[in-house]
């Protein structure tokens, strides 16, 4: 559970402050008030870029720019990430300088935004960025083990762009990218499988996904990669591996790919995805901005009874208190509104 929020000089919010009682929290206002910005705050309570994936200087409130910061109590540890101009971002645990990549055993942290409703029509790499973020939920592990293979792969690149011919540097590099990119591959089948056994005999409102990974190159990626190096050099990059991998979907009940559903039911799907993911790893942190608004009033009142019943903390946004109606006081209100630029929250009724 997140239990206090406070945020500092972050987007549109001089000085911002949320105590949660563990109800779900709704946050509501007009465009531009700064709703999103308080669940991207929480956002980069977890690994990487948070759900704007904005660099750390985009953070900053323009006003002013001293630098922005975020703390919070979550799961039993204060968490405190800030940067200050032209500085990159900074995290403590408990008091304690951190790597980012901590924040993942701290909490698990799941999103859904509006520029993700076209991710089954779009590029592969939103797709694997929506798989990476379910894994990361599962295997904490899983942000250093990109890490790596990204590192790894960046050095392989210089070398095959640079026309470097020395094999023994492409052993060693071939050989890193191989065993990271065997735990990142055995961790992906992990989360697809847990997916997969939360969605079977769920009592919910939204459709089933079948999901498969593709795309990952072979097995034996130490040895593939060492075949390639010839074409890879004439690409000037790395064309097998983890890194190419995508995630395909299949609406089950009609057995239909994802891309070729309506907007609503891709829609529904993701909806149904970070549901079946919120019920399959233990006390989550789920971020809904505008869930609500393409969602009719039928749909809409089973996401939130699903909503109440899971474990997680979540927290929606919405233009205005009446999409929210049906959950009644099962849930924290809170008002956004801004004047001059400046961000402004209060609790609301329900």
């Amino acid at each position: 559970m997140l239990s206090t929020l406070t945020l500092l000089q972050f987007r549109s919010h001089r000085r911002a402050e949320i105590r949660a009682d563990g109800r779900p929290v709704a946050i509501f206002g007009p465009n531009g008030a700064g709703k999103t910005s308080v669940l991207e705050a929480i956002s980069l309570l977890s690994p990487g870029r948070g759900l704007r994936r904005a660099a750390a200087a985009e953070l900053i409130r323009r006003q002013e720019e001293v630098g922005w910061k975020i703390r919070a109590d979550i799961n039993g540890h204060e968490v405190e990430t800030h940067a200050l101009p032209g500085s990159a971002r900074e995290v403590r645990i408990d008091g304690k300088p951190a790597p980012q990549v901590a924040l993942g055993t701290v909490a698990k942290v799941l999103w859904l935004v509006p520029s993700m409703d076209r991710l089954w029509i779009e590029g592969a790499e939103g797709r694997r960025r929506f798989l990476d973020r379910m894994t990361l939920s599962f295997v904490p592990g899983h942000a250093e083990a990109a890490l790596d293979y990204d590192k790894a792969m960046r050095e392989r690149n210089r070398l095959l762009k640079d026309q470097v011919q020395d094999r023994a540097w492409y052993d060693v590099l071939e050989a890193r990218m191989a065993m990271a990119g065997g735990r990142i591959r055995a961790a992906r089948a992990l989360a697809v499988a847990r997916i997969a056994a939360a969605q079977a005999g769920a009592a919910t409102a939204f459709p089933a996904a079948d999901l498969a990974v593709t795309g990952e190159g072979p097995e034996d990626l130490a040895a593939a990669l060492a075949a390639g190096r010839r074409r890879d050099m004439a690409a000037g990059r790395t064309l097998e591996g983890p890194h190419r991998a995508d995630l395909e979907a299949i609406y089950a009940e009609k057995s239909t790919p994802a891309a070729q559903c309506s907007t609503g039911e891709q829609k529904a799907l993701l909806i149904s995805l970070l549901l079946a993911n919120a019920r399959a790893v233990a006390a989550p942190v789920l971020l809904l901005d505008e869930v609500a608004a393409h969602l009719d009033s039928t749909r809409r009142a089973a996401l939130y009874d699903e909503i109440c019943g899971l474990s997680a903390h979540v927290w929606m946004t919405g233009t205005e208190a009446a999409l929210f109606d049906h959950l009644g006081p099962r849930a924290q209100y809170l008002e956004v509104t801004e004047t001059a630029g400046l961000s402004s929250l209060r609790e609301a009724a329900p």
